[in-house]
């Protein structure tokens, strides 16, 4: 295990009717608020009726930024600096799933910048200053209610880029399982897998670290158990509230501290959803078992026998490669169950630009897990069509 700092400041507000502690917390925090959001569900599941009713009844002013895409689009965040300048707003409120508050943080960080906030996306270190982000979680998925990532599309050069700041992590977050009730069974799978990549990103480490592999462990079971489960009973409360504490935890930092390295399958999806905007989670879905089959060998191999009796319960007298093999197709049968489509034909998707796309993949995973060459982002690709 290697050496790391490690502080969360975010404030999570957990649980049932805790959107009673929005007031409060903008006030201790900012007092113009920028709202950001989707494409209306939470005005059709009542959040937003809510927000405006207590930001009216407490003399809050606010403007909007709606309309937010899947993959969030630089667009968006230009529009949403301007309107943050216009109307001199000093914190974001970002209320939706991961693209909503991915686009209200780089909003938050470019509202100081005088340049074009796409500058900030492929060199965070020019984020100097960053507005108060706060966040209210309506969809499972991404993590990013609790971690300082963003992930942003440039349609003009196909380029989806990560960026972190260490001010860009939300200072408040409210988190009710009840607000991802009316979340469709489709994204509740994507967002399924798309944490329980969080967590195999991390897992998959080339530096030790026992007890943050116990720990994703039991993450990685508990979106096995309570994913189908959601589906099933989009009202089950203890299903939703296993799935959003556990989309915090892949990816709020806690998984990786001290085992530090690129993560793989997210580089090779990126490049999927950059070209052809399809769903996150849904294309970490279908890239997942494949890079898996790809990276397995002799060197690797232990790693995942523990993958395959600790989460999946393969009888540990087996043969090894018997068992990562099972666990592997036991990873695929899972995402299959979910309704997930299991090929890129099915999203539309053909080989056509699979040569730049793994040209710009495998740049980024010379320090990956298992280093890939284009030709392995290749055949990832070829596999998965």
């Amino acid at each position: 295990m290697e050496n790391f700092v490690y502080s969360i400041p975010t404030e999570i507000y957990f649980g049932k009717g805790q959107i009673k502690n929005l007031v409060n917390i903008i006030k201790k925090y900012g007092s113009r608020v920028l709202i950001v959001y989707g494409g209306g569900s939470i005005k059709k599941i009542g959040v937003y009726d809510t927000i405006a009713t207590m930001f009216n009844e407490n003399n809050i002013p606010y403007t909007e930024l709606s309309g937010v895409e899947p993959n969030p689009k630089l667009t968006s965040v230009k529009k949403g600096v301007e309107l943050c300048r216009q109307f001199n707003a000093d914190i974001v409120l970002s209320v939706g799933g991961g693209s909503t508050i991915d686009c209200g943080k780089v909003i938050a960080a470019g509202v100081a910048y005088d340049g074009d906030p796409w500058d900030l996306v492929i060199n965070p270190k020019k984020i100097k200053e960053v507005l108060p982000v706060v966040s209210i979680l309506t969809l499972a998925a991404t993590g990013s209610e609790m971690d300082m990532m963003a992930v942003i599309s440039n349609m003009d050069t196909n380029d989806k880029i990560g960026v972190g700041n260490i001010n860009m992590r939300p200072v408040a977050s409210i988190l009710d399982p009840e607000y991802t009730y009316t979340v469709s069974k489709y994204q509740t799978a994507a967002g399924t897998a798309d944490i329980m990549s969080h967590i195999i990103e991390a897992y998959f480490s080339n530096s030790k670290g026992y007890m943050q592999d116990r720990m994703a462990e039991g993450l990685l079971k508990t979106c096995i158990e309570f994913g189908v489960k959601a589906i099933e009973k989009p009202d089950d409360y203890e299903a939703r509230a296993n799935l959003m504490w556990t989309s915090s935890w892949a990816i709020n930092g806690f998984l990786a501290l001290g085992k530090p390295g690129a993560w793989s399958c997210h580089a090779i999806e990126h490049e999927l959803s950059a070209y052809y905007d399809i769903t996150h989670g849904v294309g970490l879905a279908m890239v997942t078992p494949h890079w898996m089959k790809r990276v397995l060998n002799d060197e690797h191999l232990d790693k995942f026998v523990e993958f395959g009796t600790n989460v999946w319960g393969i009888d540990s007298s087996l043969d090894k490669y018997e068992i990562a093999n099972k666990a592997i197709e036991k990873t695929r049968e899972y995402f299959i169950s979910l309704g997930i489509p299991t090929t890129l034909r099915e999203v539309g998707i053909n080989e056509e630009k699979f040569d730049i796309m793994a040209t710009k993949s495998s740049a980024k995973l010379s320090n990956a897990y298992c280093p890939l060459s284009k030709e392995d982002v290749l055949n990832i690709y070829k596999a998965a069509l």
